[in-house]
């Protein structure tokens, strides 16, 4: 599959459509945005977290123009609160799917659950649940965790905990489940679903502005994230790669396509 490398990133050049497809023989699905490819810069974990990623689709308009810039346009923008809706509606009639979402404040993945079930017309999230706030960092917690999904007897996950807590932990804990064999890194997908969280209208995502949308939507929270963090970050770091001058700081590894994903699909092939 062609890859398109925006700074240390190897974005896979693919379609929604492809990638729901693929998705039938599992995989680990990350949608780096612009915070993603600044703290792949700085984040040697997060780079190593990164080589669990069968698939790494851009979850950003800029990236999109960015891409563009540099002479490798990338075929589509597929971001965790796309990619979800998609995967459910794409896999609506097939019984053997059957979705996890654990993310979200309490009681927030539950809400989303019967939302998106109402909309697909069967129990296709057969469990929600939202952690506690540093679950990461509680062993037992995470153990309980995986029981829980596994229990419910779901074989793919949407984790939406944030970047690049997601990321992480899907990548230390994927290799402990023994029926989830689709991991979705989703972000604030939940909130979205649950209708916690609105969207912006889908002209300002296409003109790549979602992310001044969201800035005025909570501007104590975003503003220093988005303008300092990101923003002056992200131009310097692309002008560097047109002009040849960009050094990456770390290599993310390479996914190794003969790895047990490909051998544990994510339902019975018909």
């Amino acid at each position: 599959m062609e890859t398109v490398k925006i700074l240390n990133v190897p974005f896979d050049n693919i379609t929604m459509l492809d990638l729901l497809a693929r998705l039938k023989s599992g995989g680990v699905v990350f949608t780096p945005n612009v915070d993603h490819l600044v703290k792949l810069q700085k984040d040697e974990e997060f780079c190593r977290a990164y080589g669990a990623a069968t698939y790494k689709t851009c979850d950003s308009q800029i990236i999109m123009f960015a891409a563009r810039f540099l002479g490798m346009p990338l075929k589509e923008k597929i971001s965790g609160s796309d990619l979800l809706p998609a995967f459910y509606r794409y896999y609506a009639g097939d019984e053997d799917v059957r979705i996890f979402l654990l993310g979200a404040a309490e009681g927030v993945a539950e809400k989303a659950r019967q939302a998106i079930n109402r909309k697909v017309g069967r129990e296709i999230v057969v469990g929600a649940h939202s952690p506690s706030f540093g679950f990461e960092k509680n062993p037992e917690e995470c153990q309980y965790l995986i029981d829980l999904v596994e229990a419910s007897g779901a074989n793919v996950l949407a984790l939406g905990v944030g970047a690049p807590k997601q990321e992480k932990w899907i990548a230390q804990y994927k290799d402990h489940f023994k029926t989830v064999t689709t991991f979705l890194a989703i972000g604030a997908t939940i909130d979205f679903e649950a209708g916690n969280v609105k969207r912006s209208p889908k002209w300002i995502t296409n003109l790549g502005c979602e992310w001044v949308y969201r800035l005025l939507s909570e501007p104590q929270r975003l503003w220093k994230r988005y303008l300092v963090d990101d923003m002056v970050p992200i131009i310097s770091l692309v002008l560097q790669q047109k002009l040849g001058l960009y050094q990456p700081p770390y290599e993310i590894p390479t996914y190794d396509a003969q790895s047990e994903v490909q051998a544990k699909p994510l339902a019975p092939q018909h």
